[in-house]
């Protein structure tokens, strides 16, 4: 596979259609999940849950306004038992599973499955998926919750919003894992939900028929076409819905970005008592790891001892 050409990718394109009766959302990342995977060298498996999540993640980022930080966590009883993905108001994106690699041995050796790609919630067990806004300490945290139910993971996101926001949504992801020494993780979405005022525009039997059709229209979107980096996010829309009064109005590019730093984990580690920290001293030094982006800081035990 030839190398990537990173202008058609890790970006978002906001669009709407029939004047503005449904709004959707197209997400193509490549550099992104290419360095969350990569910085964790996950097993193949996780890995693919880790990139469709992270992508899901970005398009439920997309649908709001908020200043500060949008939270996708999944919490389970399965292989993977916490995974979390973050995305800032200003498209910086990391992401990191917890997982138990013996779980994940067993499991698929029962499925024989060994290695292979499996739909993300094979993985999981019983569980919530979570979604948190949070705009920072003098604001309201807006959150959302569902029960993990579905045999895809758009099967179980589709399910939040049916349930709780009850707004009508069609939403469908793209995962493509490394194939030789040359290639990388790609990651991929698109949505579309029916705007809260469409009835003012639409008659019943018309929202139903154009719904439809352009649910019809954006699953004709097909892997090969998504992950052609020649192709870029406008044409594709372009070709999907042209017939459907196109009008996109929005671009916005994400890169991997953690806020982790040396201050904010000595922070944290000054909040333990002395004996824990005492615990966590090997070789006259303490070494703390970024659950996100793997980093790691070297404290002395003297720098631990609260001010």
């Amino acid at each position: 596979m030839a190398p990537i050409t990173m202008t058609n990718f890790d970006s978002c394109v906001s669009f709407m259609i029939e004047n503005g009766v449904y709004q959707g959302r197209l997400i193509r990342l490549h550099q992104v999940v290419d360095t969350i995977v990569g910085k964790h060298c996950y097993p193949r498996p996780i890995g693919a849950a880790v990139a469709e999540s992270t992508v899901l993640g970005a398009l439920l980022a997309s649908q709001l306004k908020y200043d500060g930080l949008f939270t996708l966590q999944i919490q389970s009883n399965g292989v993977i038992t916490l995974l979390v993905v973050d995305v800032t108001s200003d498209g910086k994106i990391r992401a990191c599973a917890r997982f138990d690699e013996e779980h994940l041995h067993q499991s698929q050796k029962l499925r024989k499955t060994e290695g292979k790609i499996e739909p993300t919630p094979h993985l999981l067990g019983g569980g919530v998926l979570a979604f948190t806004v949070d705009q920072g300490p003098d604001t309201e945290l807006y959150q959302g919750m569902v029960d993990l139910q579905g045999k895809t993971l758009t099967e179980c996101a589709l399910r939040y919003f049916k349930q709780s926001e009850q707004i009508d949504t069609a939403l469908k992801l793209f995962l493509k894992a490394p194939e030789g020494e040359s290639s990388s993780w790609l990651a991929a979405g698109i949505m579309l939900q029916k705007m809260p005022a469409a009835g003012s525009v639409l008659s019943a039997e018309e929202q139903a028929e154009t719904w439809n059709e352009a649910k019809i229209f954006m699953d004709s979107l097909r892997e090969d076409e998504v992950f052609n980096a020649e192709l870029s996010s406008e044409l594709l829309l372009h070709r999907l819905f042209h017939s459907s009064k196109l009008h996109i109005f929005n671009t916005c590019s994400y890169q991997f970005g953690c806020r982790c730093s040396r201050e904010k984990l000595l922070t944290t580690l000054q909040g333990f008592s002395a004996d824990d920290v005492k615990s966590m001293v090997q070789d006259g030094k303490i070494t703390a790891t970024c659950r996100f982006c793997n980093e790691q800081y070297v404290y002395s035990p003297a720098e631990l001892q609260k001010q």
